[in-house]
């Protein structure tokens, strides 16, 4: 009888290994899509990651290179004051989107173009993602706001 409870507990316990082993494989395919690293300018161009791979960039809109194309297509470079990265974006920009100001965006490098599908903005005066603060002062370029 001890034997038979003893075996039942272990095939309890090796069932529930392998339910938890399968549902965090499972969380792990459903989020791959859903996790999108963040690369600085400098970054991307030191190592260009794949086409394929959908990832964060972030840093001042470089000033005179903003360029509204026909229709909703507008072409601008991105820098963090190392380097530069050519973004095209198809869409309405953010109403703070601007030259000389912070600006993250998400989607692919393609032929050495950043094919943006979404492009965020700071939101007021003073805001600027921490991710693209910190790209900023590594490359010394950073101004701390006024006010």
């Amino acid at each position: 009888m001890k034997n038979l409870k003893k075996q039942r507990r272990i095939q309890v316990i090796a069932v529930a290994v392998v339910a938890l082993v399968a549902a965090t494989a499972l969380i792990g395919y459903a989020m791959r899509d859903g996790i999108n690293f963040f690369r600085a300018p400098s970054q991307v161009m030191a190592e260009p990651p794949a086409p394929t791979e959908v990832f964060r960039i972030g840093g001042l809109v470089e000033e005179g290179s903003l360029i509204r194309g026909d229709g909703e297509v507008v072409r601008f470079n991105v820098t963090d004051g190392g380097a530069r990265v050519p973004v095209t974006f198809s869409g309405v920009l953010p109403d703070l989107f601007a030259e000389n100001q912070g600006m993250v965006g998400t989607g692919r490098y393609i032929n050495g173009v950043f094919e943006a599908t979404e492009i965020l903005a700071k939101h007021d005066e003073t805001y600027m993602p921490k991710e693209v603060v910190d790209a900023l002062k590594a490359q010394g370029v950073y101004k701390e706001p006024e006010g």
